[in-house]
């Protein structure tokens, strides 16, 4: 085994013998806390990433600036989440801007055992694209601003999926937007020694376009658990390496896949803002590479 500090090889001097006493010394510290003297004086990445939440039923006025301490940017849906008939988000867009948040704009997708057929599909991407770019338009949306339309089935997308992606993808490409998908980064078998994750079904898949990723993986590791850190994990260490954003903890949490979360979720299986204790609004945690991932705050 090399010794720290031991680059010799034949015919060739210890780099040891050329470092100070002091330098030595830190070396020492580092190696005491586990710390490995490479990565500890490995430079730092200039890259700089953002804490957000998402949860499907509008927090209220009254919560935004107490979020607004842990989070840089929030989820914004433009139409009723899963599961709810209405959307309490609706006309809200000006509070958040005033709080100086950044947008996760939101739209929910199909599931596919509502297609048919390929052509069933390709008539309800039509449809939801007009409806999300229509919704967008009404709520102040800028051109170019990201909707991401969420995906709740995991694994790999049935054909008649990507023809219902392209076709929303078109729809808002007409209106002047992007497209993103909220889809799971979490690997699924299929058979033996073969997984597959949605987001690289829908990245691999030719009958569908380029989409934003958003990817959800809440399985510890890699997931840090109901965690608020200073320093927020890049979005590639979902699994998924050209996601945008990552959603790391969900709430409820799923215990098949958080058992082993360093940092806990409350007792009651919930993740909340470590600066909301009065009202407990329950909440899923994202990190992202932008202050801003859909471009919402033009």
């Amino acid at each position: 085994m090399q010794k720290v500090g031991d680059n010799s090889m034949p015919g060739k001097t210890s780099n040891l013998r050329a470092v100070p006493a002091a330098a030595i010394l830190i070396i020492a510290n580092f190696l005491a806390f586990g710390i490995s003297p490479q990565a500890a004086m490995a430079p730092k990445s200039s890259q700089n990433f953002y804490l957000g939440f998402d949860r499907n039923i509008y927090p209220g006025d009254a919560a935004l600036p107490i979020l607004r301490k842990s989070f840089t940017f929030a989820s914004y849906w433009l139409s009723p989440p899963p599961g709810e008939k209405t959307n309490s988000w609706r006309g809200k867009r000006k509070l958040f801007l005033a709080q100086g948040f950044g947008f996760l704009v939101l739209y929910r997708g199909r599931d596919s055992k509502e297609f048919k057929n390929e052509a069933g599909a390709i008539a309800k991407g039509v449809q939801d694209g007009k409806n999300a770019a229509a919704a967008a338009k009404a709520e102040g949306f800028a051109p170019g601003t990201i909707i991401f339309l969420d995906i709740e089935e995991g694994g790999r997308l049935p054909a008649s999926y990507h023809a219902y992606l392209r076709a929303w993808h078109d729809e808002l490409t007409k209106a002047g937007l992007s497209s993103g998908v909220y889809c799971s980064g979490m690997p699924v078998k299929e058979s033996p020694g073969l997984t597959i994750t949605t987001a690289d079904d829908i990245r691999d898949n030719a009958a569908s376009h380029d989409f934003t990723i958003w990817a959800y993986n809440d399985s510890c590791p890699p997931s840090p658990g109901c965690a608020f850190p200073d320093t927020p994990p890049p979005p590639s260490s979902s699994g998924i390496g050209n996601a945008a954003v990552w959603q790391f903890a969900q709430s409820p949490r799923r215990k098949e896949f958080t058992a082993r979360c360093p940092a806990k979720y409350a007792p009651d299986g919930n993740c909340y803002a470590p600066n909301d204790t009065a009202h407990k609004w329950f909440l899923d945690v994202n990190s992202a590479a932008s202050p801003d991932p859909s471009g919402g705050s033009k």
